[in-house]
């Protein structure tokens, strides 16, 4: 019996991870080529200053950054003392891990090449970003970063850093920052991949699939319950639609669709993260309102 249920485990296990794999390197990639070669002032020189106008622009500037939330915070650091206004780099950091072009193509090929979910997923996002931009653009003046500097995220900004030299740098060597980064974030997000699909492979082998359904007959707590599970898997948004397709048969689109947009915006290795970079007093009205406008859209699902 044992025997058995370790074997569907590790099955299990195995297809999410090879499932998932090349996406990831498609996107590290992308998302390094983008780091390298395009300047934050630039970026900050095309915002619109209306309000609504910025909001909007951030979240479709998220398209346009192949970079999952692994990533996302920091970047979004660099944006906001670049001036860019702190509504529109929030946005830009909520949209900008679900709504590009490797991600919905990565959860387009999860769900058996259906475009409902991709629309589901890139709909909310949208919609939850520009909510909560404008709403952060409301409730907090423009100086939310830590007032204090130090090494709070040294670790994360190594290969950040080379993008803001990168015009004083040599074809070649924006080359070797290139390549530095994709394989530093590579291997960054790749051991959250692994967690997250032993966790989902022991879910599906040792929970019995009765007490999934049961949680699913009330979509509210079936909702609160993948948002939860998102949270704490900590899956790269290039690979957790693998991990999402595989609940398809104990949930229905809302609770999924939660599970692909709050998972992606929030979990615990970009809220700490969020908490180094951020006064935590707004770290914690943010996230407050990203699970309110989630819950609220998955449940209109």
């Amino acid at each position: 019996m044992f025997s058995h249920s370790f074997l569907q485990l590790n099955t299990i296990f195995i297809s999410i991870i090879i499932e998932a794999v090349p996406f990831i390197i498609i996107g590290v990639f992308i998302s390094a080529i983008i780091q390298m070669f395009v300047t934050d002032s630039f970026l900050a020189r095309v915002v619109p200053k209306n309000r609504v106008g910025s909001v909007v622009f951030g979240t479709c500037m998220g398209s346009l950054f192949p970079a999952c939330e692994c990533g996302i915070v920091p970047i979004t650091e660099r944006l906001v003392k670049k001036k860019v206004p702190l509504h529109a780099a929030i946005a830009f950091m909520l949209a900008g891990p679900i709504i590009n072009p490797v991600v919905l193509f990565a959860t387009y090929i999860a769900f058996g090449s259906s475009w409902q979910m991709v629309f589901y997923r890139a709909g909310l996002a949208i919609a939850v970003s520009i909510a909560v931009g404008i709403l952060v653009s409301y409730l907090f003046p423009e100086n939310q970063l830590r007032d204090y500097v130090d090494k709070k995220i040294e670790r994360y900004h190594h290969h950040y850093d080379e993008a803001a030299v990168s015009e004083k740098m040599t074809f070649m060597e924006k080359f070797k920052g290139t390549m530095d980064h994709a394989i530093d974030e590579f291997f960054s997000v790749g051991k959250y991949l692994v967690f997250g699909a032993f966790i989902a492979a022991a879910m599906q082998t040792f929970i019995k699939q009765s007490i999934l359904l049961t949680l699913a007959n009330t979509p509210f707590t079936a909702i609160l319950v993948m948002m939860i599970l998102a949270f704490i898997m900590s899956l790269c948004s290039e690979a957790d639609a693998f991990v999402a397709s595989s609940f398809r048969s104990t949930f229905p689109p809302g609770p999924l669709t939660a599970f692909l947009v709050f998972g992606a915006m929030v979990d615990i290795k970009n809220l700490i993260m969020m908490l180094s970079t951020f006064k935590k007093k707004f770290v914690a009205v943010l996230i407050t309102l990203i699970f309110i406008c989630v819950l609220a859209g998955a449940l209109l699902i």
